[in-house]
């Protein structure tokens, strides 16, 4: 067995391309240096499709996380009230951001599992008549649930003045985001998912009704003022030293996306979705979300007792070399979750597919070996 070979089946990180490596292994440039303000201004405008958006996208050196903070710090004060939709362990962050900062927050909540609706959101804002921005998860990564994010953005435009911001971290580039379009007022994704990057860039795109509300606010952090970043991008810089060698990956990764096409990119990932969905009912593996809420990025599935979902991974991880993401919070040791995102195609899928089947058996599980492979399969077959 070879070490060097483990493969990584997580929702992020996820696996690095080996051109995105070498992209990274530049030599160090002055990080104000014309060469890099070239580099810079070219990588932030490269993104824009992604977010579907024409405003500026702003790069900041920091994790996912980062980006949600600095949505929050730069939209609300102490005091103001904010509606966080609460789907997973993702959501639940946000509220928690909210509150580090004094923000009221009402949490509408959902069992995990489940999406949160458009008719729930409407008749969760009819008495919040306060609230000053709205919250949602796009991609719930702790279930594999994907929110209808352009219907919840409606229902806030009509039933509400609130900003609507949402947390796009574990799927944007790899599902339609159009936030002009759909009336999303500030969108945050990170580098270590979709857009096959190590952790350590944050990106954030902002509407003009964002910009209104933001320009009022005294923002209640210094390294995440909103307003700093968008007064050095005009000047193709950052206000504070950039990750210089993930900007690098970052101008990679896009000549990558864009040799692809986002359409491409987003059947891509449908199909490895399906695929996947396909094997584990065909394994009689229960899955979590509904279809028509199934995130495309990453797949969770619920045993229920029928077998034991820590020793499948670790089956999977010592004699198989694949790693796979195991439950959070309340639902830790109880799940497991499947990463195809990124850097991973449909042959991927019917490898890790396969060694699930292989490890359920070495546990002891009824399962029939192939069965899952060519439900798979014939998903694939279809789209070939």
């Amino acid at each position: 067995m070879f070490a060097d070979k483990m493969i990584l089946r997580i929702p992020g990180p996820t696996p690095i391309p080996p051109r995105v490596q070498q992209a990274m292994n530049q030599p160090m440039i002055g990080h104000r240096s014309g060469q890099f303000s070239a580099l810079f201004a070219r990588t932030a405008e490269r993104l824009k499709p992604y977010f579907g958006t024409s405003q500026d996208v702003f790069i900041l050196a920091g994790s996912g996380t980062s980006a949600l903070e600095m949505s929050v710090v730069n939209t609300l004060q102490p005091g103001e009230e904010a509606a966080i939709l609460v789907s997973g362990a993702f959501g639940e962050r946000f509220a928690k951001i909210c509150e580090r900062f004094g923000v009221v927050a009402h949490r509408l909540e959902v069992p995990w599992g489940k999406a949160v609706t458009p008719d729930l959101l409407q008749a969760f804002l009819a008495d919040k008549p306060h609230v000053k921005a709205v919250f949602a998860t796009y991609c719930e990564t702790s279930t594999g649930v994907l929110n209808p994010i352009r219907e919840l953005a409606q229902v806030v435009r009509q039933h509400s003045d609130a900003l609507f911001i949402v947390d796009a971290v574990s799927c944007l580039g790899a599902v339609a985001c159009e936030m002009d379009a759909w009336g999303v007022d500030i969108v945050v994704t990170g580098s270590q998912k979709a857009f096959m990057l190590p952790t350590g860039l944050a990106f954030l795109a902002a509407s003009e009704r964002a910009w209104q509300v933001i320009d009022q606010k005294k923002p209640l952090a210094f390294y995440l003022d909103l307003k700093a970043y968008r007064k050095s991008l005009a000047e193709n810089t950052t206000p504070y030293t950039p990750a210089v060698s993930l900007v690098f990956g970052l101008d990679e990764v896009c000549s990558m996306l864009e040799e692809e096409g986002l359409p491409a990119i987003i059947k891509r990932h449908e199909v490895m979705r399906d695929m996947t969905r396909a094997a584990m009912r065909a394994l009689n593996v229960p899955l979590m979300a509904e279809d028509a809420y199934a995130s495309p990025t990453v797949t969770s599935c619920d045993p229920q007792g029928a077998f034991d979902a820590e020793e499948l991974r670790k089956v999977l991880r010592t004699r198989h070399n694949i790693v796979i993401a195991g439950g959070q919070q309340h639902l830790k040791g109880k799940i497991f979750r499947i990463g195809h995102m990124g850097y991973c195609e449909p042959l991927d899928v019917l490898q890790v597919i396969a060694a699930i089947e292989l490890s359920l058996r070495q546990i002891g599980a009824p399962v029939e070996l192939g069965a899952g492979v060519k439900a798979a399969q014939e998903v694939l077959l279809a789209h070939v």
